[in-house]
């Protein structure tokens, strides 16, 4: 099933979900819809997951027309963003993200979802930028960069919002490895299969057993943390 903003191909038992809706690939409605509907059909017939972005750009964060339109609106949007996110967290299948551009806010915690992270050379940015512009970090964006990142880089990229090139973010922790732009898909295809390999169910139940506190943690303050959802400036 493909859309016209997420391509899914199936190959050698990867499947690959592209996402491409020719500008930033921001995470609207339709993107996240899109997303777990894949996900959905990669559960059923792959052994692991691959989400690339477009060239240049792999997830700009929420999108800014549905964060401007009213509280309600911004809730409903970043309640089914978190939602996807901890879908992808504790996804039963490896997930492995090909990071082929710039990766912000919620494209930033994509990368920290996801159990493999290669990302391209270039000058990119990539971070969580939200206290920068003045928007309080939820709990759920706070704690999967808690568990994901670098222990002495959480406050600089978290409540400090600092961005980073590709390179650092590998020492931050948002990527694993950098590659050539040419070779970013091979690459992140070969450690999908290299995941694919590993034995099921050992590999989802470990992973569940691994991220089980941050998961619960989140879990149990997502529907309280919502009202921070508004993008409320500072108070």
């Amino acid at each position: 099933m493909s859309t016209s903003i997420l391509a899914y191909s199936l190959d050698s038992d990867i499947a690959t979900l592209a996402m491409d809706d020719g500008k930033a690939n921001a995470l609207g409605h339709a993107m996240i819809d899109a997303i777990n509907a894949a996900l959905d059909t990669a559960e059923k017939s792959a052994k692991a997951v691959l989400i690339a972005g477009r060239e240049k750009r792999f997830c700009a964060g929420f999108d800014l027309e549905v964060m401007a339109s009213g509280p309600e609106n911004v809730r409903r949007l970043v309640s089914a963003g978190a939602e996807l996110l901890m879908r992808l967290y504790e996804y039963p299948l490896p997930v492995v993200m090909a990071c082929s551009g710039h990766a912000l806010a919620a494209g930033g915690l994509l990368l920290l979802a996801g159990d493999a992270r290669i990302g391209v050379d270039g000058a990119f940015k990539i971070g969580l930028p939200e206290v920068a512009i003045g928007m309080t970090m939820p709990v759920f964006g706070i704690e999967l960069a808690r568990d994901r990142l670098a222990r002495n880089r959480f406050t600089e990229a978290v409540t400090q919002a600092r961005t980073y090139g590709p390179a650092e973010a590998v020492a931050v922790g948002y990527l694993d490895e950098t590659v050539a732009p040419d070779a970013l898909i091979e690459i992140a295809r070969a450690r999908a299969a290299a995941l694919a390999a590993l034995a099921q169910p050992a590999f989802a139940n470990t992973k569940r057993k691994e991220r089980a506190a941050t998961i619960a943690h989140i879990r149990d303050t997502l529907a309280a943390d919502s009202g921070s959802f508004d993008g409320a400036r500072s108070g």
